[in-house]
């Protein structure tokens, strides 16, 4: 069975606000940087995910966001799962970096975001939004932390020719 999540990029002033991970001892993304998001509740959406999510990791309320893409990660570790991948960039409330039990929250402008400890398929799909296109899946094959495979498809949504 495939796990189903979230991860949201909110933008301000040209920079996203990301999540290092350094406070749970079992994570799978430990140490590396994420956007904030996780995992669905029974009978959730992937928007009530991703906003409740959002809210409880930093105490903001987005008030704009849109589905950017999906994101199949597949391991020979860890169980599969399909991510919905959004971005914001108009929010309500004040940043609670000290309440978030994942890990440290912070402002990182988009040209540093490379060189942070990412996982190599992010480095992909963070392209993709840097670059303000369009809607993208990727399958994303890893040997351990090594991308092993990546699939990428950009498929038309709607009637748009």
């Amino acid at each position: 069975m495939m796990k189903l999540t979230t991860l949201c990029y909110i933008e301000q002033n040209g920079s996203y606000l990301m999540l290092h991970r350094t406070k749970k001892e079992i994570d799978p993304n430990k140490d590396k940087w994420i956007a904030p998001g996780g995992k669905f509740l029974e009978g959730e959406t992937p928007e009530e995910c991703m906003l409740r999510e959002v809210k409880e990791e930093t105490g903001l309320t987005l008030k704009d966001y849109r589905l950017r893409g999906i994101v199949t990660f597949l391991s020979d570790q860890w169980e599969g799962e399909y991510m919905f991948l959004y971005t914001a960039d108009q929010f309500e409330g004040k940043l609670e970096t000290e309440s978030c039990d994942e890990g440290e929250l912070r402002w990182v402008k988009k040209e540093e975001i490379l060189s942070l400890t990412l996982w190599e398929g992010d480095k992909i799909f963070l392209k993709y939004l840097m670059e303000g296109g369009e809607y993208f899946s990727l399958k994303l094959r890893y040997q351990g932390e090594h991308l092993a495979e990546v699939q990428e498809t950009f498929p038309k949504i709607g009637n748009n020719p």
